[in-house]
């Protein structure tokens, strides 16, 4: 009984021109969301899929060569929308440097290891 993944962005809730800190975000919040120690226990069957959905689309989006495999793979089998040139918002995003503090993968570990640890709560 083979279903299809779903979009990892509609799980995440975000758009497929998110940052990965919008993806971090996303994750966060419907971790805590749906995490077993957070949730009534009536609902558990529905929510260990969707924790387990949530799951898979960030390990599908937070890795930059997976994301890129993925997003090549539906836009060639998406309509390309044509940009009008009168509409500026039709043209395309900006890209727009971002400066943070990121080490970078190595080539021994190309991805940083995915760490779970206590959800922390702010404020």
């Amino acid at each position: 009984m083979g279903c299809a993944q779903p979009d990892p962005y509609r799980v995440l809730g975000v758009s497929p021109t998110a940052t990965q800190a919008e993806i971090t975000h996303a994750y966060r919040a419907g971790l805590r969301a749906q995490h077993p120690d957070t949730r009534p226990a009536s609902s558990s069957r529905i929510a260990d899929q969707q924790l387990q959905q949530l799951l898979a689309a960030y390990a599908m989006l937070r890795d930059p060569t997976r994301r890129a495999d993925y997003d090549g793979v539906t836009a060639r089998t998406a309509t390309p929308a044509q940009p009008n040139p009168t509409d500026p918002a039709s043209t395309g995003p900006v890209a727009i440097p971002v400066n943070h503090r990121h080490t970078p993968p190595t080539a021994k570990n190309p991805v940083p290891p995915l760490r779970a640890g206590p959800v922390r709560r702010h404020g």
